[in-house]
């Protein structure tokens, strides 16, 4: 896992094994072994703030739009009217942030199992951790497979925000938790979740469309440009019980567009062109 070396950082990990990312680093901010996981904040000379769980790079300043903006307006723009929306994980509060700027959403839950990822959050990443400040928004703090046992035909848009398959996240990944997911969904409901990389994880990319075209009657596979991700990018498996998720169903208003970085509705269909090797992988 990550390591600092010499003032850099660099990210090691057996889920891409033989590559490293390295950033150099001008001051540890935070460094600390919560319930569950290792927590580190830095400040890195080229990408602001970073946030670091268990030597795995989550967040950036510099880049974190790409990822945020992303994960959490594909599926509430693919969306007709959503109204609920549940975030599982994600407490850096990116995603928080991003629903909130849509005026349809009433009601935004998030479950984190980690509080100390949130207060850490608050301190020291306050562009990201702005979302929990919007009064739409509820935190529960428990395992989010648990949570969604209670929130029956409840959810318009569900986000999974999680780390890789290990630890805390790994039960994240499972064809049980997106069958729970399934059932919190009211009907026309989506799901959207964080789903690695084609180019380092092909297997667990596979795995996870096949649950996705398993359970939903629209599903697919969409990617993203994050630099200071493994190969800078990472994918994002949707799943629909209502609309087509390769096309917005509405549009970002002027107000919205003055306050995004990196999604249109361009870039909304243009993320689920795959390579041809990613293409393969649906077969």
């Amino acid at each position: 896992m990550g390591k600092l070396i010499n003032g850099w950082f660099s990210e090691t990990s057996p889920l891409w094994p033989g590559w490293a990312l390295s950033l150099e680093i001008e001051e540890t901010l935070y460094s600390r072994k919560s319930k569950y996981q290792e927590i580190d904040v830095y400040r890195t000379k080229s990408c602001g703030t970073m946030l670091v769980l268990d030597g795995v790079i989550q967040a950036t300043e510099f880049d974190e739009s790409g990822y945020q903006e992303m994960l959490t307006h594909i599926p509430i723009f693919a969306h007709s009217n959503p109204e609920r929306v549940l975030v599982i994980g994600g407490g850096d509060g990116g995603i928080l942030r991003e629903a909130a700027k849509h005026s349809s959403v009433k009601e935004i839950d998030i479950c984190e199992i980690d509080e100390d990822v949130i207060n850490v959050s608050k301190k020291f990443l306050p562009s990201m951790a702005c979302g929990f400040s919007d009064p739409r928004v509820s935190v529960h703090i428990m395992d989010g497979s648990e949570f969604i046992k209670n929130r029956q035909q409840y959810y318009d848009v569900i986000i999974v925000d999680s780390s890789d398959p290990v630890g805390p996240a790994e039960t994240l990944f499972k064809h049980s938790f997106y069958e729970g997911m399934k059932t919190a969904l009211r009907p026309g409901g989506m799901i959207a979740t964080q789903a690695e990389s084609i180019f380092f994880h092909k297997d667990i990319v596979k795995s996870l469309i096949n649950i996705a075209k398993t359970l939903f009657p629209v599903y697919g596979y969409a990617v993203t440009l994050v630099p200071t991700y493994p190969g800078g990018n990472i994918g994002i498996c949707i799943g629909s019980l209502g609309n087509d998720v390769k096309t917005p169903s509405r549009q970002p208003d002027k107000t919205m567009k003055e306050k995004l970085k990196y999604y249109s509705p361009e870039i909304h269909r243009a993320a689920f062109v795959l390579p041809a090797f990613g293409k393969d992988l649906f077969n």
